[in-house]
């Protein structure tokens, strides 16, 4: 692979994967389920981390990242469980969709640290996949359990941060 033709495709990705994680984070502010309002919160994090991934790869070819792009809209139709339904099941396709355009792509990659640090992403993508399906059947117990004593008060905070 050219280096102009792995700029192309590690800027192109960014820019995906970044719509990505705005996404999430607005279904974020939607789902208002403890447990399924998490599995966003670590996917937003996971997300992160893979964005800082490809700006470091980008950096090393001393390109900043193209930032441009809009998030696909994460509004629910519906309140409550509901619309956390739409957007669960809506995000596991997206992720599965992510993971079936890009892994042809990134097994093209000549650059062996680039294609490494790409299939790990892609094999994280493949797991958030895997979490939002869950979610989207009622799993509740994705990221842990809690104990039958320990409650959530009903949902998250409406605010991320209280200061």
């Amino acid at each position: 692979m050219k280096p102009t033709d792995l700029l192309a495709l590690l800027q192109e990705l960014y820019r995906e994967k970044l719509a990505l994680m705005r996404r999430h984070e607005r279904a974020a502010l939607v789902v208002s389920s403890y447990e399924f309002n998490n599995t966003y919160q670590y996917v937003i994090a996971r997300e992160d981390t893979h964005l800082c991934w490809l700006r470091a790869a980008l950096s090393g070819i001393d390109v900043p990242p193209d930032a441009g792009g809009s998030a696909p809209d994460a509004t629910a139709p519906a309140r409550g469980r509901a619309g956390a339904q739409v957007l669960l099941e809506a995000d596991a396709a997206a992720a599965r969709d992510f993971v079936a355009r890009w892994r042809p792509r990134v097994q093209a990659i000549s650059h062996a640290r680039h294609r490494k640090m790409l299939d790990l992403m892609l094999g994280e993508v493949a797991e958030h996949q895997r979490f939002f399906e869950m979610a989207a059947a009622g799993r509740n117990d994705l990221l842990g359990r809690r104990p039958d004593t320990a409650g959530t008060g009903g949902g998250v905070l409406s605010t991320r941060w209280i200061g």
